[in-house]
């Protein structure tokens, strides 16, 4: 009896495994596991059998920009190639594809979006070439300048990138910025320009070195330095 027992029990469990395993198992499941895995193969056999390359996780993150998240560029790169897949396609935080493979410094996947499948580098508010320089990424700076990305894109309180990459210290970046026709003048909603950007978050090489390009671009003193208001209590 206790035997019978026994296995009824364990036949039991055994079914309810199965049963969640089943429940489990669904294409994004194993489009997000296969991302996770850099498994293109795998990829490309659920995307020839219909499934959509443009599935999101349980947290709202297409897949691919998950796989360019993750640097998972094998998987990145089946994706791509999908027929229907959508590279404006954003997760929660408003990033795509483009901007986030701008911010790991992944020209390959990018050349693969754009030269490969017409992706647009342009995007209302914050934008790829912000993210790009956020993180002092030259080259792909240059080649998204090269492909018409605007320059003094603005972010919905008007940031641009030459001011991110003020803030972040990448002087090289600010070089080829202005170097691109970045323009200093420009205030975000604050009244901060980039001048007012390096000096807020300590950048005082890239300060000075700006003072001296305002002065020597535009025959004129910097406007004197804005610190942003407090927020209020």
């Amino acid at each position: 009896m206790f035997e019978v027992k026994f296995i009824r029990h364990g036949l039991a469990i055994a079914a309810l495994t199965l049963a969640a395993g089943c429940a489990v198992a669904t294409p994004a499941s194993d489009m997000r596991k296969a991302v996770e895995f850099d498994d293109a193969n795998t990829i490309t056999k659920l995307l020839s059998r219909g499934v959509d390359p443009n599935l999101v996780d349980d947290r709202g993150n297409p897949m691919l920009v998950v796989a360019l998240r993750e640097k998972s560029k094998k998987a990145a790169a089946a994706l791509i190639k999908a027929k229907n897949i959508d590279f404006d396609k954003t997760n929660p935080a408003g990033e795509n594809a483009l901007m986030m493979a701008a911010l790991q410094g992944d020209l390959d996947s990018i050349k693969l979006m754009v030269d490969g499948q017409d992706a647009e580098i342009n995007k209302k508010g914050w934008a790829p070439l912000h993210y790009a320089a956020t993180t002092g990424q030259n080259e792909v700076v240059k080649y998204l300048v090269d492909h018409a990305a605007y320059i003094d894109a603005e972010s919905p309180n008007g940031t641009t990138p030459l001011m991110m990459a003020a803030r972040g210290g990448h002087i090289e970046t600010v070089k080829l910025l202005l170097d691109e026709g970045a323009d200093m003048r420009l205030k975000n909603q604050q009244g901060m320009n980039v001048i007012d950007f390096a000096l807020l978050y300590n950048q005082k090489e890239i300060a000075d070195g700006l003072r001296s390009r305002w002065v020597k671009l535009y025959s004129s003193e910097p406007p004197a330095p804005v610190k942003p208001a407090a927020p209020k209590q």
